[in-house]
C-alpha cells in the first residue's frame, strides 16, 4: 500500500476539521477519498471543497465502496462502537474520535471486533501529543516521583453558555451525547489522568445535573479515586466557572510535579521522603528541593500528529500514539463516576456494567417523555435519530 485511503463518517465541526486536513495533503501518505453524512446541507459543503471525493449518506455503502483503506468516525458518541464493528467486518481500519462510546460494554466489543479483524485500530487522544503531559508520562514510569501518593487535577476552563447547550438538540443529553462536562469535555483528560497514573480501583463521585444550566445532564463533577497502593486521585471539572483553571498535581515519595499554564514544574527530592519521615530527628525538618522548569515551547501535533501516526502506522507498523483499545480506560472513569452518583455509594472497578447500562437506559427512557410531554422545553433526539434511522 502506498497510500491510505480515507473515508470520514460524519462531517460535522471534527470531521470537516479532519477532512480539510486529509483533502489538504496535510498528511503524508494519506488521502481522503469519501466523505459520509446524513444532513445535506454538509454533503453540499463536501462536494464544493472537496473536488473528486465521493459523497455517501448511508455509511455502510461507504465501507462497501472499495474505496477506502480506513475509516474516520465523527459521529454522534454512541455511533462509534456500532459503526466501528462493521468496519471491522469488512476488514478496514479504524480511526475513532473520542469518546469511544458511552458504555464500556458496547465499547468492549468494538474492542474485540478490533482485535479479531487484524487491522489497525487508534482513538483521536490528540492530548498525549502535549509535550508536557508525555514528559510527566515517562517521570512517573521512571519512577522520579517515587511511589505516587496523590493526583489532583481541577479543569475547568472550558465555560460554556446556555446558547452553547441550546445550539444543538443532540447537546446535553442521555440520548444525544450520552453525557455531559465528563463525556464531552473530559475524555481527552480523564485518558491523561489514567494514561499517566494507571486505573484506580475504586472511586466516589458527585455528579450535578442541570447545576449551572438548563440541560439533562451533569454540569459539575468531583471524583475522588483510590488506588491499590493507597494513593488517592481528585478530579474537578465544570463548564459553569469563569475564569476557569487547568492545574494538575502529582505528588510522590521523591517529590510533585505540576502542570499549569503551558509548564511542567518538578519539586524533587535528594532522598525519599519515607525515609526523612523515619529517620530525621527534626520535627519539622528543612529539606533541599532541586526546581527544574520545563515549558511548552509549542503545543503538540494534536490532530494532525494523530493523524499523521495512524497513517504511519497503518502503511509502516509504526507504534500508535494512542491505540483505539485504550478508549475504554477514560471511559470507564467516567461511566463509574455516574454509577456512584447515582447510586450515591463507591462505584468499584471493574464496572458493573449491566447495572451501569440499566440506569442509564431509565435516565434515557425519562429524556424521551419529557421530549413527548414538555414541547416548550424539548431537548429533542432528532439528530441523533437520523443517523441511527436513516443510517
Amino acid at each position: 500500500m502506498d497510500s491510505l485511503r480515507f473515508g470520514i463518517v460524519g462531517i460535522g465541526n471534527m470531521g470537516g476539521a479532519h477532512a480539510v486536513q486529509l483533502f489538504g495533503a496535510r498528511v503524508k501518505g494519506a488521502e481522503l477519498t469519501a466523505v459520509c453524512d446524513c444532513r445535506e446541507e454538509r454533503l453540499k459543503w463536501a462536494e464544493e471543497r472537496f473536488a473528486g471525493v465521493s459523497l455517501y449518506r448511508d455509511y455502510e455503502e461507504l465501507l462497501d465502496s472499495g474505496e477506502i483503506d480506513a475509516v474516520l468516525i465523527a459521529t454522534p458518541h454512541k455511533l462509534h462502537p456500532v459503526i466501528a464493528e462493521k468496519a471491522f467486518g469488512r476488514k478496514l481500519n479504524v480511526l475513532t474520535e473520542k469518546p469511544a462510546g458511552i458504555d464500556t460494554a458496547s465499547v468492549a466489543r468494538m474492542n474485540q471486533a478490533a482485535a479479531e479483524s487484524g487491522t489497525v485500530f487508534g482513538i483521536m487522544y490528540n492530548q498525549r501529543t502535549n509535550q508536557l503531559y508525555r514528559r510527566l508520562h515517562d517521570l512517573v514510569r521512571e519512577g522520579a516521583l517515587g511511589e505516587i501518593k496523590r493526583f489532583v487535577w481541577i479543569i475547568n476552563n472550558w465555560y460554556r453558555t446556555q446558547a452553547y447547550y441550546d445550539s444543538g438538540d443532540w447537546r446535553a443529553t442521555w440520548n444525544g451525547e450520552g453525557g455531559g462536562v465528563l463525556l464531552n469535555q473530559c475524555p481527552h483528560n480523564l485518558d491523561i489522568w489514567q494514561w499517566i497514573l494507571g486505573m484506580p480501583v475504586r472511586l466516589r463521585a458527585f455528579c450535578k445535573e442541570g447545576h449551572y444550566h438548563r440541560i439533562a445532564v451533569e454540569d459539575d463533577a468531583t471524583i475522588y479515586a483510590e488506588y491499590e497502593n493507597g494513593a488517592s486521585a481528585v478530579f474537578i471539572t465544570s463548564t459553569g466557572e469563569y475564569p476557569g483553571t487547568n492545574r494538575m498535581e502529582i505528588s510522590g515519595t521523591l517529590g510533585k510535579a505540576v502542570v499549569e499554564n503551558g509548564c511542567l514544574k518538578l519539586f524533587l527530592l535528594e532522598r525519599d521522603e519515607r525515609e526523612i519521615c523515619q529517620t530525621s530527628k527534626e520535627g519539622m525538618p528543612q529539606e533541599k528541593v532541586d526546581c527544574q522548569i520545563m515549558e511548552q515551547e509549542e503545543p503538540g501535533g494534536g490532530h494532525l500528529e494523530i493523524l499523521q501516526n495512524y497513517t504511519n502506522a497503518v502503511l509502516y507498523g509504526e507504534e500508535l500514539i494512542a491505540p483505539g483499545v485504550e478508549g475504554i480506560r477514560g471511559l470507564t472513569l467516567s461511566n463509574a463516576a455516574y454509577l456512584s452518583a447515582w447510586k450515591d455509594e463507591w462505584a468499584e472497578l471493574p464496572l458493573n456494567e449491566e447495572e451501569f447500562n440499566a440506569i442509564l437506559r431509565k435516565k434515557q427512557e425519562s429524556e424521551d417523555a419529557v421530549r413527548r410531554n414538555v414541547r416548550h422545553e424539548e431537548l429533542s433526539g432528532e439528530y441523533s435519530e437520523r443517523w441511527s434511522v436513516r443510517w
